[in-house]
């Protein structure tokens, strides 16, 4: 190598580094930067954000119980270890066993410090969390409570579908919103939850069905009104649905990509993203239920097809990140082996990794479902504990290693430096998560 190659490949490398320090400077002190968007990726303090990352229901429940709160900390520790650095979480928990909202606009205070305590073990440990304001299904209570709610309180109300239509129920919902976003001081770092960005998102509703009108048009007004409503009171946090990613009427030719069965849930894929306020895509994804009775490599090339087309979509249509924001594998499947589990997060974080290098329009995944041990009642057959399942959490720990690298990747491209790679990956690979 002749001298001034050389000197120009360490100038390079030197260039390489100051810019991958100033990322590792980011991560760690990440609590003062809010997750941004950029075209069809996620960016964070003008570097790309990539993410591997997880979902765990239950954190606040069980943080409700103070002799509970070390599951809470372990499952974040033990993600944090493997690289995670996104969680989905519930922000409600309306009526019933250790609810936050007892009754419309009445709060247990107990609990809502359970959610105190959640986000700030999330900022501790230096993961982002989304949170969902209500859930489709009763669980958790959910749209069925405040329909309920209505009733009783001497609402004209049909059935769960006037939770899109009812003005007495939608307004339930602004203020159990509002509450949340704009009145909530953390009680443990006396931030308030509008102005936090260990919180990167707000979700408007897990998994939003509507038997009423199947067209989506219904579901698609609600997303409008409430997108609309929460932009006006935060327009510091990133939004989305909630959706499952079922095609509507809107394109009629993709509904050949749902799943048997699942061309009258209510929602349209293309229509309800496009509404302005909703700034990234979902999709869920659980072949092993929409396809029961299928064999592996069926619904595996279901699986492969269902992110494809999806992310073609949120880059060319939607023009807007996608994330795949639940996914997994039951063990109470016929034959379930943890190997078989294994390989297909595998398959499906190598299927994810190719569209992220050629387009870029999936920005990260949420694997379902992370737990502590000792959490039997809370399991749905997906539960993954990081401690107890090595080989999964050496799946796990492997795909968050490769987004590290691909936002290296995407940070050298944006700066059009080629030289000194792999230098600067060891020194990425020397900074802590955030």
């Amino acid at each position: 190598m002749s001298l001034s190659r050389r000197a120009g490949y360490f100038v390079g490398v030197l260039i390489t580094l100051l810019a991958l320090s100033h990322v590792c400077q980011a991560r760690v002190h990440s609590h003062a930067r809010f997750v941004r968007i950029k075209g069809t990726r996620f960016v964070l303090h003008r570097s790309y954000f990539v993410f591997n990352g997880f979902n765990s229901y239950w954190m606040m429940h069980v943080a409700a119980d103070p002799t509970e709160r070390y599951k809470v900390s372990k499952t974040f520790r033990e993600a944090a270890a493997a690289g995670l650095s996104v969680c989905r979480t519930w922000a409600f928990s309306d009526g019933g066993d250790r609810a936050l909202q007892i009754s419309p606009s009445v709060y247990h205070e107990r609990v809502f410090q359970a959610l105190d305590f959640v986000i700030s073990e999330a900022r501790r440990h230096g993961i982002r969390l989304i949170l969902s304001f209500v859930n489709n299904y009763k669980d958790y209570g959910g749209r069925p409570r405040y329909v309920a709610w209505a009733r009783n309180a001497g609402v004209n109300v049909n059935g769960e579908d006037d939770f899109y239509t009812n003005p007495t129920v939608k307004k339930y919902y602004k203020n159990h919103v509002k509450k949340v976003i704009t009145t909530r001081m953390n009680t443990i770092t006396r931030i308030p939850y509008k102005d936090d960005p260990t919180i990167m998102a707000w979700e408007l509703m897990n998994e939003p069905r509507c038997q009423a009108n199947s067209s989506g048009r219904m579901v698609n007004g609600w997303v409008q009104e409430m997108a609309s409503f929460v932009k006006s009171l935060d327009k510091k946090h990133l939004l989305e649905i909630g959706m499952e990613g079922f095609y509507g009427d809107s394109m009629p030719k993709k509904k050949v990509n749902n799943p048997a069965g699942y061309n009258q849930v209510g929602t349209d894929f293309i229509t309800n993203n496009l509404i302005k306020e909703i700034d990234f895509t979902t999709i869920h994804a659980y072949p092993d239920i929409w396809l029961s009775g299928q064999n592996d490599s069926a619904q595996m090339a279901f699986m492969k097809r269902w992110m494809h087309s999806h992310s073609m979509d949120s880059n060319k249509i939607l023009k807007k990140p996608l994330v795949l924001a639940e996914f997994g594998k039951s063990n109470k499947d016929s034959g379930h082996s943890l190997g078989e589990r294994d390989q297909y997060l595998r398959k499906v974080y190598e299927s994810m990794n190719k569209f992220q290098r050629t387009s870029g329009e999936i920005g990260g995944s949420l694997v379902w479902l992370l737990m502590a041990e000792g959490m039997d009642s809370y399991g749905d057959g997906y539960g993954i504990i990081l401690s107890q399942h090595a080989s999964t959490r050496g799946v796990i720990s492997g795909q968050s290693h490769k987004m590290t690298t691909l936002g290296r990747m995407l940070l050298q491209g944006k700066h059009g430096i080629k030289v000194g790679f792999l230098k600067a990956w060891r020194h990425l690979n020397s900074c802590s998560p955030f």
